[in-house]
Formats: structure tokens, C-alpha cells, sequence
């Protein structure tokens, strides 16, 4: 069954969202338009409570992008973004989301980040993305969204690190960091997965 996992397609992370992903709304009319390809839709999103620890505002005297240590993990220090319930947590009016069959939260505990739709950074607690696509018989997984550098290739990573047979749609992906973006891509393609 080709399965597609729609990532974080989410106002703050689209133009005028507190962490914008440049050119980020170029994705949404591919996504719209690659769903009638894929017998299954999932989809992710970041749904952060108010008092989260990867936001810098949390941090008293630490900048946005500064990186620190939290809980035994490096965490970026990000803008305040997908709070649950807000308008930046809610997915893009224009994204095309009637086929969109599951939805998986990530990034409720306020401890620790949560880059993957399968688990936290620190793979301490699992979303049930893994268990849904078991109990579907799914074996092969398409991942696109925002951002391509982050909860894109976390959770691409993540899925092949499961035993899926995985693919990177990159036109249906745009990254923060365009130089990152091409050294993970080799990463991911020397793990065996693939970028189309």
C-alpha cells in the first residue's frame, strides 16, 4: 500500500508563521496534487503546549536558534510555534485534507522536542505512527512537508530505522537551511533511502 505522511503543514511554519520555512507555501499545491497517487494519507503536527522547553522565550537570556542542552539532548532554541489550539498549530487552509485518513500530535511534553512522527528526540515515548502503519500492512512510506531539514528527515530517518522502504519527495519539501539540506540528503541515501 503506498502510504503518504504529510509533515507539519502548519501556519507558523508558512509565510507570516513565526518560523517560516522560506518558499514553504510552494509545497502545498504538490502535496495537493501528489495525493490522488498514495491509497493512504497520514499526517503530522506539532502541537506544542504553551510552556514548551524548545521555545527560547522559556530560556531567559538565550536567544531564538541558540542551541543548549535540555534534558541530556541538544535542543534548539526555537521562536514560539504550534501551540495547541492556535491559529500557527492549525494546518494550512489550503492544504487539501479530506483524504487525510490519521493524525499524529507530537511534541505534547514540554521536557523534550519532537522532530519525528514516529517518536520524541529522545525516543523516550512513541506517537502509534509505527503501530498504525504495522496494523495497515503498510511497507513502504512516502514523506514530505515542512521542514525538509527537520521533522521531514527525522521522521524519514525514523521509518527506515523501522524496516519501511522509504522515500524523500523533495519537490513536495523545502528545508531552513539549504547547505544542512544537502548534507542530510547524503546521509539519508547512504542509510538506503531514497530522494525523488
Amino acid at each position: 500500500m503506498k502510504t503518504l505522511i504529510i509533515v507539519d503543514i502548519q501556519n507558523d511554519f508558512l509565510e507570516g508563521g513565526s518560523l517560516a520555512v522560506p518558499n514553504g507555501n510552494d509545497v502545498i499545491p504538490v502535496l495537493n496534487e501528489i495525493q490522488k497517487d498514495f491509497e493512504l494519507i497520514l499526517a503530522t503536527q506539532d502541537w506544542h503546549p504553551q510552556n514548551h522547553k524548545s521555545f527560547a522565550a522559556e530560556h531567559p537570556g538565550k536567544n531564538e536558534f541558540e542551541v543548549i542542552d535540555l534534558n541530556g539532548l541538544q535542543q534548539v532554541l526555537w521562536p514560539v510555534h504550534c501551540v495547541q489550539g492556535s491559529f500557527g498549530a492549525e494546518f494550512h487552509k489550503d492544504l487539501e485534507k479530506n483524504n487525510i485518513e490519521a493524525i499524529f500530535r507530537k511534541g505534547m511534553d514540554p521536557e523534550i522536542d519532537s522532530y519525528s512522527g514516529f517518536y520524541d528526540n529522545g525516543k523516550r515515548k512513541n506517537t502509534g505512527l509505527f503501530g498504525y502503519l504495522k496494523d495497515r500492512k503498510v511497507s513502504e512510506v512516502f514523506v514530505a512537508g515542512l521542514a525538509a531539514d527537520f521533522c521531514v528527515y527525522f521522521t524519514a530517518n525514523d521509518a527506515i530505522d523501522l524496516g519501511f522502504k522509504t522515500t524523500i519527495i523533495e519537490e513536495a519539501s523545502k528545508p531552513i537551511d539549504d547547505e544542512n539540506w544537502e548534507k542530510l540528503k547524503l546521509d539519508f541515501k547512504q542509510k538506503g533511502g531514497n530522494i525523488v
